[in-house]
């Protein structure tokens, strides 16, 4: 691939992971907060909340996996072929792993936990004691939701300055 490529796809990279951090940012710090502020019922927020989070999720799917194609690809061949050791495009490519791992993690794990222990309550889990055993358990999996979403906007941040890092050419 060209450098020009290589740059226009690098660009892309950047776009896409900055526009999903600021979706981020947006719903951690506006839209959530806003919504537990405004609605009058804490369940129907929590509900308003993670159904916009899952959204957010799926999203995290392509912000993640899109640029670990269009900026993986070739380089980590030629990387692969020709250097020994641990170069950028390889500590770039593991960063945006971890990202997708964390993406499975918040989808197929802590999400499904939440919605199980809201439905196993027969009420609104802010209504149950606060040493209750499930919503203890509620408390613990939705502050692992948080510091899933958190880790994950720091490397969306991560692998957005990361590209400028990317081999652009082939050194000779």
């Amino acid at each position: 691939m060209s450098e020009k490529t290589l740059r226009r796809l690098d660009a892309v990279s950047v776009g896409v992971l900055l526009l999903w951090l600021g979706m981020a940012l947006e719903f951690a710090f506006l839209q959530a907060p806003t919504t537990f502020q405004l609605l009058s019922s804490r369940e129907l927020a929590g509900q308003v909340v993670g159904a916009t989070l899952r959204r957010l999720d799926y999203l995290a799917w392509v912000a993640f996996a899109l640029p670990l194609g269009l900026s993986w690809g070739a380089r980590w061949l030629a990387e692969f072929q020709e250097k020994d050791g641990i170069g950028p495009l390889r500590l770039w490519s593991a960063t945006a792993l971890v990202a997708l791992l964390m993406c499975f993690a918040s989808a197929a794990i802590v999400t499904p936990k939440l919605r199980s222990l809201r439905a196993r309550t027969n009420a609104p889990v802010e209504t149950l004691p606060k040493d209750h055993p499930e919503r203890l358990a509620f408390a613990k999996a939705h502050g692992i939701s948080r510091q899933l979403l958190g880790l994950r906007m720091l490397l969306a941040l991560g692998l957005a300055v990361g590209v400028g890092f990317l081999p652009k050419a082939k050194e000779d």
